[in-house]
C-alpha cells in the first residue's frame, strides 16, 4: 500500500500525529487539509507534503483520504458542503476516524458509492501518544472486503484492530466504549472528591482502589491528574459530553434506560457550558472536589 498517495483532513491532536506516523513508516503522505491553514502548512513542511486550500484538491491528489474531524456537523461539511471531498472521488477510499452518529456513516458510504468511491469507519479508542506511535485501538466498520483491502495501512496505525460489522456498527461500539469510560471517570472523580473532603490520604486511597473492585483503567490514567489538577487535554470534556450523548441516543432508540450515562452526560455538559470543555476528561474532578469551582 505504500505506493498509494495518502491524504489527511483534520490535523489536530490525533490527525496530525497519525500523518506523522504514516510518514515515518514510509507511506506517501501527499495531501493535507485543515480548517486552520497554518496547521496544515506547518505539518506539510515537516513531512514534505502539500497543504491544500480546498477539499476537492485533497481528493485530486490522494488515493486514500483519512478524515479526523470533531463531530457530525464537521463531517457533513467536508463531504456535502459546496467544496467537498466527494468531488472527483471515483476510485478513492475514505477512512473516517471521528466518533460520529452511526447513521452518518451509513449516509457517507451510500453517497461515496454513488460517485464510485469507498468508505470505511475506523473509530479510535486511544489518545495522542498512541496516534504518534501507530498504537491505536481501532474499531472498523463498513464493507468487509474493503476492510481487508486496507488492513495493511490500518495495522500500521494500530496495535489492536477489530472489524465489527457494516457501516455504523463501529460507531455504536465506540459510543459504548466512551460511555463506560466516561462513567468510570465520573465515578473516580466522585470517589476522590469525597475522599479529599474526608481528609483521607488520596495516594493511599488510590492504592486501595487499585487492589479492589474500584480498580479501572481510568484509575491508572486520570487519578493523579485529578489530584494535581493537571488537565492537559488528551480527550476533552466536550468530546466526552458528545460521545455520552451519542450513546444516550442509541439507548433511547433501543428502549433502554441509562441513568448513569445520563448523569455523566449532564456533568460533562455542565463543565463544557462553564467554558471548560477543552479540559481533559479528568477535569470532571473540578466539579467534585470541594472548593474548586
Amino acid at each position: 500500500m505504500k505506493n498509494q498517495k495518502i491524504g489527511f483532513v483534520g490535523l489536530g491532536r490525533m490527525g496530525g500525529n497519525m500523518a506523522r506516523c504514516l510518514n515515518d513508516k514510509g507511506y506517501k503522505v501527499t495531501a493535507l487539509y485543515d480548517i486552520n491553514e497554518n496547521v496544515a502548512t506547518e505539518l506539510a513542511q515537516e513531512i514534505d507534503a502539500t497543504a491544500y486550500q480546498t477539499l476537492a484538491e485533497v481528493t485530486a491528489h490522494a488515493d486514500i483520504i483519512l478524515t479526523v474531524v470533531t463531530n457530525d456537523a464537521a463531517m457533513d461539511a467536508i463531504f456535502f458542503g459546496e467544496d467537498n471531498l466527494l468531488t472527483g472521488a471515483e476510485g478513492r477510499t475514505f477512512i473516517n476516524c471521528a466518533t460520529l452518529t452511526p447513521a452518518l456513516h451509513g449516509k457517507l458510504e451510500a453517497n461515496a458509492a454513488q460517485v464510485g468511491a469507498k468508505c470505511l469507519e475506523a473509530c479510535m479508542a486511544s489518545s495522542i501518544p498512541q496516534a504518534r506511535k501507530g498504537e491505536l485501538f481501532l474499531m472498523v466498520g463498513g464493507d468487509e472486503a474493503e476492510f481487508k483491502a486496507n488492513k495493511t495501512l490500518l495495522d500500521d496505525l494500530s496495535k489492536a484492530l477489530h472489524y465489527v460489522g457494516p457501516a455504523g456498527k463501529a460507531s455504536e461500539v465506540k459510543a459504548l466504549v466512551n460511555m463506560v469510560m466516561n462513567i468510570n471517570t465520573a465515578a473516580l472523580a466522585e470517589g476522590l472528591g469525597i475522599g479529599d473532603a474526608l481528609g483521607l490520604d488520596l495516594k493511599m486511597l488510590c492504592d486501595i482502589f487499585s487492589q479492589t473492585g474500584a480498580n479501572s483503567r481510568v484509575l491508572e490514567t486520570d487519578a493523579e491528574d485529578m489530584i494535581l489538577r493537571d488537565h492537559d487535554c488528551y480527550f476533552s470534556a466536550a468530546h466526552a459530553a458528545k460521545d455520552s450523548g451519542i450513546a444516550l441516543g442509541l439507548a433511547a432508540n433501543a428502549g433502554i434506560n441509562a441513568p448513569l450515562a445520563q448523569a455523566t452526560f449532564e456533568q460533562y455538559t455542565k463543565l463544557t457550558e462553564m467554558g471548560k470543555g477543552e479540559l481533559d476528561k479528568s477535569g470532571i474532578a473540578e466539579l467534585t472536589f470541594k472548593g474548586r469551582i
